[in-house]
């Protein structure tokens, strides 16, 4: 991936100026901040939710580098050697690549045979750069980070920059050749650019934002702006020797930049609409601004963002990225990390920085330098060394078991992905929970016109309870009061698959309910999903929520909702038991801190009822199994019994 590529740094950036060479250090420096911005986002999206924008950035860098390198090259030997571009570029990029795609698909075939679906073509696009196309056909939505997560979703970006590679040398040359005024290359190139920032705008829907998320046409201006600075502000063409006002200038607009991103970094949400709709595309304007000030040498952004950490990380940023997935995945498959965050944190970004050091000293930097024309004369005249011999037997037996168990990932690749027992449970309870909704808004018209009569006697006794009733009371051990209040009360549910893994059992405490529920639902699905069931008059007074299992509640998110269903409403919050992710403790403080600031929002402390519980669990230790759901079932209908005293 081109964007954490120290070589093109080296090569384009050491340009002639006064008979000396010039290393521009402060782009490892922004590499470091965009790299821990998609780290950090990965690793606790709720604390910093804009740091997927981190990828936009290397795209800036990486169209900034690549036409520089291009151009300079053009101007010292007044050609472009294009097949020279690409061999430079299969040596720097693909050792690593090949090494995390083999060693990520034999992990999962021994631990991990549930993601082999669609291992063939994820693995075979990868490797000629099409993946972006093909995760926007087969893969879930780069945000939706608990059902089933592939090791392999982040590498849609280095595919939209192996495309780039493909194309921009002939991009650049006939530029070079055809259009002779700078302006006009710059013109050219940013028209282009604001079409492609269109096409996000107007191919964005919020129920797949896959399509321009991941698409080449609708990501490219990020790459499109850095080559536009490149054309106009190369950095050998760039006098050092400026004014005290003009160094001000530069240091004031390359500053500016900088906060602003990261300010953005911490405010711009991945699944607002107006993300999509100008925002990431002035994002990468700043972007722009930042690396050209940085490469300017009458600047001092490039000492100010130039220091040790930033060159270490700036270095092995290609690495961080390529492993940061697979060990994130890996690790969390095995942990429950909700409960202590930044502890498995700290220990996923050692695990990540381990990996990444070893494949750099050990791939990335020898294959960089190797010239694979000896490559047949190397292996016979290293085999000739007997020291070397148990070295490269071990190597050997290691490449053949990657290979070896990638073929057997291959083979045994599913044709589908088969649905779990749980899956078919869920999907079995939303089609009874559909078919009783029905019946629900009959019964909460009948409760609604008898809701001004005497509901039951207190302290009702247990004999006097109906059979059925005594049964129900037992099941879910509920007292003969929360029984009838439970009877007697208009409920709408709305949430995720958690929500629908309790339909049957929410439905028959509480037969006037009306549960609306999807898997991977998240916040920012709730206000138009709440909107659109008070239109149909299927919003009751008693309104039950429970999201969070997916991803974390922002404040806005949370507002929106309160606000979605009213004052008039009471508001019942389950708050998140997902010991499996980060988000977990995030989403019930913000449950906690939501109920604290409107008053008709309750809440129902599911997490804590059921954090010592395991066996109320299936495997995923996410959903209830039988004997959980009534558990669960039994906390809502007590505390809405509490509530409605």
């Amino acid at each position: 991936m081109n964007h954490f590529n120290t070589e093109l740094t080296r090569m384009g950036m050491r340009a002639r100026q006064s008979g000396k060479r010039r290393y521009i250090t402060g782009f490892d420096g922004i590499r470091t901040l965009a790299v821990l911005g998609v780290i950090i986002y990965h690793l606790a999206p709720s604390t910093l939710q804009g740091g997927y924008l981190g990828v936009p950035i290397f795209f800036v860098v990486s169209g900034y580098l690549i036409t520089y390198l291009l151009i300079q090259e053009f101007d010292t030997q007044n050609h472009i050697d294009i097949i020279g571009f690409y061999g430079r570029r299969l040596k720097r990029l693909y050792p690593a690549l090949v090494t995390m795609i083999l060693g990520t698909t034999a992990y999962i075939t021994l631990f991990q045979r549930s993601l082999l679906v669609n291992i063939r073509g994820t693995v075979m696009t990868n490797l000629i750069y099409g993946y972006n196309w093909f995760e926007i056909n087969h893969g879930q939505s780069y945000f939706d980070r608990f059902s089933g997560e592939s090791p392999f979703t982040h590498l849609w970006s280095l595919s939209i920059e192996g495309q780039f590679y493909l194309i921009w040398p002939l991009v650049v040359l006939g530029l070079l050749l055809f259009v002779h005024k700078k302006s006009q290359r710059l013109g050219i190139l940013m028209a282009v650019a604001v079409v492609s920032a269109i096409a996000m705008a107007v191919l964005y829907s919020p129920n797949n934002p896959n399509r321009v998320y991941y698409g080449t046409d609708t990501r490219m201006f990020a790459i499109l702006i850095g080559a536009g600075m490149a054309f106009v502000w190369p950095a050998h063409k760039l006098n050092a020797d400026v004014g005290r006002q003009q160094r001000l200038t530069l240091d004031v607009v390359g500053g500016l930049s900088l906060l602003a991103l990261i300010y953005l970094f911490f405010t711009m949400n991945g699944q607002a609409a107006s993300t999509y709709r100008g925002g990431m595309f002035w994002f990468t304007v700043l972007s722009g601004i930042l690396v050209g000030t940085v490469a300017h040498p009458g600047s001092d952004m490039n000492r100010i963002l130039t220091n040790r950490l930033f060159s270490y990380v700036g270095k092995r940023s290609y690495g961080i990225y390529l492993y940061q997935f697979p060990v994130m995945i890996f690790y969390e498959s095995k942990v429950n990390i909700g409960n202590h965050p930044l502890f498995h944190a700290l220990i996923e970004v050692a695990l990540i920085l381990l990996v990444t050091e070893l494949s750099y000293r050990w791939i990335e930097n020898p294959m960089r330098h190797y010239h694979y024309g000896q490559l047949t004369g190397d292996v016979v005249r290293y085999f000739q060394q007997p020291k070397a011999h148990r070295l490269a037997n071990t190597l050997g037996v290691v490449a053949a078991l990657l290979f070896g168990l990638t073929a057997v990932g291959f083979v045994q690749q599913p044709a589908a992905a088969k649905p779990t027992a749980l899956q078919q449970t869920i999907t079995a309870r939303q089609a009874a929970a559909k078919k009783k909704n029905a019946a629900a808004v009959k019964k909460q018209k009948a409760l609604a016109a008898a809701s001004s009569k005497k509901k039951h006697d207190t302290a009702v006794a247990f004999s006097k309870l109906s059979k059925a009733n005594q049964k129900l009371a037992k099941y879910y051990y509920l007292t003969p009061d929360e029984v009838l209040n439970s009877k007697q009360t208009p409920l709408t549910a709305i949430g995720d698959s958690v929500l629908l893994d309790d339909s049957g059992d929410l439905q028959d405490v509480f037969p006037g309910a009306i549960v609306n529920g999807k898997v991977g639902r998240q916040a920012a699905d709730m206000h138009d999903v709440i909107v659109g069931m008070a239109q149909q008059g299927q919003l009751a007074k008693n309104v039950l929520i429970n999201i969070g299992t997916n991803g974390y509640v922002t404040p806005e998110q949370a507002d929106d909702i309160v606000h979605a269903i009213g004052p008039d409403h009471q508001i019942f919050w389950v708050t998140a038991h997902v010991p499996t992710r980060e988000w977990q403790n995030s989403v019930n403080n913000r449950i906690a801190k939501t109920a604290d600031k409107y008053h008709n929002v309750h809440v129902i402390d599911w997490y804590t009822t059921a954090k010592n519980q395991p066996k109320w669990f299936v495997s995923d230790h996410v959903h209830p199994n039988n004997y959980g759901n009534r558990h669960y079932t039994s906390l809502i209908a007590k505390a809405i019994a509490q509530a409605n005293q």
